[in-house]
């Protein structure tokens, strides 16, 4: 028996199937093999078309159901993570009307700060939970004004998984965690966010059925089935956005747990259990998969866009030339905990909505040119970096979060034993490293929505710990030095 995960990104659409009775994968793959195009037809525009990802789905289906040799009627559940934010659009037919606009695409942002501002702060954070942003809702606004006659057409409007589900199973849905993330959910009446959709025109008939996260949300159409190379009838039971799924696939579901990444940029999400926001809307709050009104599970996502690119940016043009990063990691050991009063702020990719959307740029202070030598610089970044991330943790901490746990996959800047060390030190969490990835998790969360599983702690009972990383309480007043005189820095640099 076994249960297929798909993860359709904004890069490439990944498969993976996974056996019921070993948790383990059997086979996975991606499409396409080069970057996924993106359409930018004007500055700020980021589009791609749906019928890509669901022939670049195709692909990586076909590819893993032929290479496993498992028969299709053994494959009793589908799970679908997805890219969040994105907004497409189809008519009575399910025909798309227009290409999707994608999480990544800047248009709607004087839109999400005008509805912020004419509807003001507390009812726009009591019941959203955050600005209208450049989220979903305001990516419509954007339509209705600039198509109308688009706009007319439309039916339905989806996130992404909406639309691979829809292609799938025929059936038109979506979930709480999902109009959550597109600004779309009224945490305050439980409802869909009317009073924001009045606001922009939207019609709430757009809005698809509203099923849990865990369920049976459709079934496999024969048409669905021939091209995918399953059987036909075969429930979907599972959809979430990646990053709630990431966490879901490290096992993060309860409060104070945290799911971690730090590739080119970094991004922290921490489940909280009680309904609150930040006041300054620095970090976003959506609905986790685990979320019902009776469960409150909220997830709080901070990003960081400074995180992996200041490593790579280091290794390219500070570091000795032909340096390895795991040399870097020797030669950042070299230099004693807080790089002897050298703090580089790790803030040169753009504005960053932890600083209330200031572009204060990268910059390294409290250089000393009689000690300070590459090694320092080596460090120092990779401590900026993880004082990034307790910065953030810090305003989860204000929201009602304690951080106990920080589970993260062994990958990127979680391979270097100063980065993680660092984090434990100055969070005083654990930190857990697994092998897993956003396919992987949404095969667990097909099998706990179809009932394979019993609950989610069976579902995850086989998720590999590769290493455990403790906190250092002998050296946590040196990380404390270090992380204050880089706070300091940073609050003089966002004055």
């Amino acid at each position: 028996m076994y249960t297929l995960g798909v993860d359709v990104g904004s890069s490439s659409v990944k498969a993976s199937l996974v056996s019921v009775e070993t948790g383990k994968c059997i086979a996975t793959t991606f499409f396409p093999k080069s970057e996924a195009k993106i359409i930018a037809n004007q500055p700020g525009w980021a589009e791609q078309e749906p019928a890509e990802w669901w022939k670049n789905l195709c692909q990586s289906v076909n590819f893993i159901m032929n290479e496993s040799g498992v028969k299709p009627a053994d494959v009793k559940a589908i799970g679908i993570s997805y890219q969040m934010h994105g907004l497409v659009c189809v008519d009575k037919d399910q025909n798309v009307l227009r290409p999707a606009i994608i999480w990544c695409d800047s248009r709607a942002v004087p839109y999400g700060e005008k509805a912020f501002n004419t509807l003001g702060k507390d009812l726009c954070l009591g019941h959203l939970l955050n600005s209208p942003g450049n989220f979903t809702a305001s990516k419509l606004a954007w339509v209705r004004e600039n198509e109308p006659e688009l706009f007319n057409k439309i039916d339905k409007i989806m996130l992404p998984g909406d639309y691979i589900a829809m292609k799938m199973t025929g059936e038109v849905c979506t979930t709480i965690s999902g109009l959550s993330e597109g600004m779309m959910w009224d945490f305050k009446e439980n409802s869909v966010a009317k009073f924001l959709l009045d606001y922009y025109q939207i019609p709430e008939s757009f809005i698809p059925t509203i099923l849990p996260t865990f369920a049976d949300q459709g079934h496999l159409t024969a048409a669905a089935a021939a091209e995918l190379g399953l059987a036909e009838g075969t429930p979907v039971t599972y959809r979430g956005g990646d990053q709630p799924n990431n966490a879901l696939s490290l096992g993060v579901l309860e409060p104070g747990e945290i799911a971690a990444t730090a590739g080119t940029s970094g991004v922290v999400y921490g489940v909280n259990g009680t309904v609150n926001y930040d006041n300054q809307s620095r970090v976003n709050t959506f609905a986790h998969v685990n979320y019902a009104k009776d469960n409150i599970r909220l997830g709080h996502l901070l990003c960081v866009n400074g995180t992996g690119i200041l490593n790579s940016w280091i290794k390219r043009t500070v570091a000795p030339e032909g340096i390895s990063y795991a040399d870097m990691n020797d030669l950042a050991a070299s230099v004693a905990i807080g790089s002897e009063g050298l703090s580089i702020l790790p803030f040169g990719n753009g504005a960053e909505r932890m600083l209330e959307n200031k572009e204060i740029g990268c910059s390294a202070q409290g250089i000393n040119f009689n000690i300070h030598t590459k090694a320092h610089m080596v460090r120092a970044a990779q401590e900026g970096i993880v004082f990034s991330f307790k910065y953030g943790i810090d305003i989860m901490n204000e929201m009602g979060m304690q951080v106990n746990t920080i589970h993260a996959g062994n990958a990127n800047m979680f391979l270097s034993p100063i980065f993680r060390d660092t984090l434990a030190g100055v969070t005083g969490a654990t930190i857990q490293l697994h092998d897993t990835d956003g396919s992987l998790g949404a095969a667990k969360g097909a099998g706990i929505g179809a009932g394979i599983y019993k609950s989610a702690a069976e579902a995850f009972s086989t998720l590999e710990t590769m290493k455990t990383i403790e906190p250092d309480a002998a050296k946590a007043a040196q990380y404390a030095e270090a992380y204050n005189t880089w706070r300091m820095r940073l609050e003089n640099a966002i004055r």
